[in-house]
């Protein structure tokens, strides 16, 4: 929602002040929150305005204010600005033109056409235009204009307000899976409390059925610890973490598990094991990392690739990155996603690699050697996530203000993307690694069981639609 924190003056205009002819105006953008407040506060919870998912299949195609949003920036000029404080609404009738979308920038003005000097009311006559001057609402106001003079300073204090839907994005995403047989899952080294708790949790709720390898007495002393109950889990023992790796993988290759699942050893331990030429789970794609994310003040989910496998990708490891992830998009609903090929700038620089890279890798796309979706760049990151900012700087584009996968420059930038968007977006977070033989839920040891479950429910997707592949192909 729009938030003004400035001292003013909060000053009317009488009846008599006002003349035929005179005018005011006020300009606000629409933005994803506003759209949530206004239906919060109005009870309309139309989900061809509120469910961007059900929006884009509407006539529309995109998410779209209430009407009455328009309407109520018509009422803020009325009771603010012209004639102001001490004016009391009479009628009202607007016409709906137009759909305001995500990113318009709105322009009301307000013009005095009739005065009654017998009642002291006026008529104003008000439109709403949009950036590219075309009309989205207009109609006219009668008012009871104020007699006497009201000017005070005022200062203004209006809280930002943040809607926290992490567990209602949550428990949307866990329903991804329902009625779905679970997935055998390989756990290395599950011995510390959210480890452990992760997998228990994703088995509970019936997505993955979890084999715990490590050293058991140890797994079954944080499991005590935490009152965490194990009943109906298989543990393969394992002496330490190397061997947990070991063993979680070769129950992969045998065929026991359909994914793999990281606990508290370190990255390099569980990736080594992976990658091995001998025993590992390589395949012809380059293996990367995506990050899925559900952030409360975008409208479309976000994959971030590759934050956490490879540290400065070349050109032609990018081509794979990219492909990964929009095989991925097409199995969570994603039919063609929009890829923002991020860099510093949204320009090409010869002096910035990346931006050669974007250029290259969209022209690749052209050609076919990527292909299910729609990718652009260079792109800044606000230019990818914000439609007001790729307006303001003039970019028109399919991808830019609604991307759905981000491909970052380096690992190092990536990660702090993501991290940032976790910690301080409130941002619902699941890793995947993909172009291996089965799908690994690779996180952070500092990660939530939350976050673990949710990565779960993605690698039972994954695995799900492998054995969808292996059943057509059959």
């Amino acid at each position: 929602m729009q938030t003004n924190n400035e001292q003013h003056t909060l000053a009317n205009k009488t009846f008599d002040e006002i003349a035929v002819g005179d005018a005011a105006t006020l300009t606000r953008t629409l933005m994803p929150e506003d759209v949530k407040l206004f239906a919060i506060l109005s009870g309309d919870f139309n989900p061809t305005i509120v469910n961007p998912q059900f929006s884009q299949s509407g006539l529309f195609r995109e998410m779209i204010a209430h009407g009455m949003w328009s309407g109520s920036l018509i009422s803020t000029v009325i009771g603010t600005q012209f004639p102001g404080p001490g004016t009391n609404l009479v009628d009202q009738t607007l016409h709906f033109v137009r759909p305001v979308t995500i990113g318009d920038v709105i322009t009301i003005t307000v013009t005095a056409r009739q005065k009654f000097t017998h009642n002291k009311h006026i008529v104003f006559d008000c439109v709403c235009i949009n950036q590219e001057g075309l009309p989205v609402v207009n109609g006219t106001v009668e008012v009871l204009a104020p007699t006497e003079k009201i000017s005070y300073l005022r200062q203004t204090h209006m809280p930002e307000v943040h809607i926290d839907d992490k567990l209602e994005r949550f428990d949307k995403l866990l329903s991804r899976v329902k009625g779905l047989e679970p997935i055998p899952t390989a756990v290395a080294h599950p011995c510390d409390h959210e480890s452990l708790k992760g997998p228990v949790m994703a088995f509970q709720a019936g997505i993955i059925e979890p084999i715990l390898v490590g050293p058991e007495s140890k797994i079954r002393a944080v499991a005590e610890e935490f009152s965490i109950d194990l009943s109906g889990i298989r543990i393969v023992n394992a002496a330490h973490s190397h061997d947990s790796a070991a063993l979680a993988v070769s129950l992969v290759r045998t065929g026991d598990a359909e994914a793999l699942m990281k606990g508290s050893l370190h990255t390099d331990e569980l990736m080594s094991e992976v990658i091995s030429r001998a025993n590992g789970l390589r395949t012809n794609r380059r293996i990367s990392h995506v990050f899925l994310m559900s952030v409360p003040t975008y409208h479309r989910p976000l994959l971030i690739t590759d934050a956490a496998i490879n540290i400065a990708p070349t050109l032609e490891e990018k081509v794979d990155i990219i492909q990964n992830a929009i095989d991925l998009s097409h199995i969570i609903g994603i039919p063609e996603p929009k890829v923002a090929i991020l860099s510093a700038v949204e320009t090409v620089n010869p002096k910035i690699e990346s931006t050669l890279h974007a250029a290259a890798l969209c022209k690749m796309a052209d050609r076919g050697q990527i292909t299910g979706g729609l990718l652009d760049g260079p792109l800044a990151f606000d230019n990818a996530v914000s439609i007001v900012a790729a307006k303001t700087k003039g970019i028109k584009s399919a991808v830019a203000g609604h991307a759905e996968i981000l491909v970052v420059p380096d690992l190092e930038s990536g990660n702090m993307i993501a991290k940032q968007l976790e910690y301080l977006a409130n941002a619902l977070t699941a890793g995947i690694v993909l172009g291996t033989r089965v799908p690994i839920v690779l996180t952070s040891r500092a990660d939530s069981a939350e976050t673990r479950t949710a990565s779960c429910v993605i690698a039972a997707l994954i695995a799900h639609a492998n054995r969808n592949k292996v059943s057509a192909a059959s």
